[in-house]
């Protein structure tokens, strides 16, 4: 999904350079869609210029002696943005959370520290709906537009909020047990 991310940015931006495209995507919290790295993102930058679907623009040299690389996205690569395009919103998958693979096992498993476990998702789940609501308290749909990434955050602190009931509950079920001496 990372080249689908690079190409839309390129077309939203075009001229940026890879820094830039770096920084929209963490300033956005796209890691919330995709798990990428500063490696992973240079390395698919790098294979959609091989491929021809980005290019250079030329640029005049540098006065501060760094080599600053500014894209756009070329004929081809808007022909593979579309695909993708198709091929990501097509997809439907199942929620993988690791979270739910460990719960799995949670009777074979110390209470006190299955607890832990649950309040470290608790935590990870309130940081999320903070950096949601930090993003949503900063940007507003106008009337007339339709703002896709302002709503798929909505949809998403929605889920969060689902989440965090869940696991608020599930660990006051657990130390009832605990407490109860089941």
């Amino acid at each position: 999904m990372i080249p689908l991310l690079i190409l839309g940015l390129l077309i939203q931006n075009p001229g940026a350079h890879g820094y830039e495209l770096l920084a929209f995507m963490e300033k956005r919290h796209y890691k919330y869609i995709v798990n990428f790295t500063k490696g992973s993102f240079y390395y698919n930058l790098q294979q959609l210029e091989e491929k021809g679907w980005i290019e250079q623009i030329p640029q005049h040299p540098s006065t501060s002696g760094r080599d600053i690389r500014n894209f756009k996205i070329t004929e081809s690569g808007m022909a593979e943005f579309e695909k993708l395009m198709v091929e990501y919103g097509t997809k439907s998958e199942y929620v993988n959370l690791q979270f739910y693979g460990a719960l799995l096992f949670a009777d074979e498993y110390d209470k006190n520290k299955l607890l832990q476990l649950i309040q470290s998702q608790l935590d990870q789940t309130k940081t999320r709906i903070a950096l949601l609501d930090e993003y949503l308290s900063n940007t507003q749909e106008l009337p007339g537009t339709i703002d896709y990434y302002r709503r798929m955050n909505e949809n998403s602190r929605s889920h969060h909020l689902v989440n965090l009931a869940w696991f608020e509950q599930l660990k006051a079920d657990i130390e009832g047990s605990v407490a109860g001496g089941i």
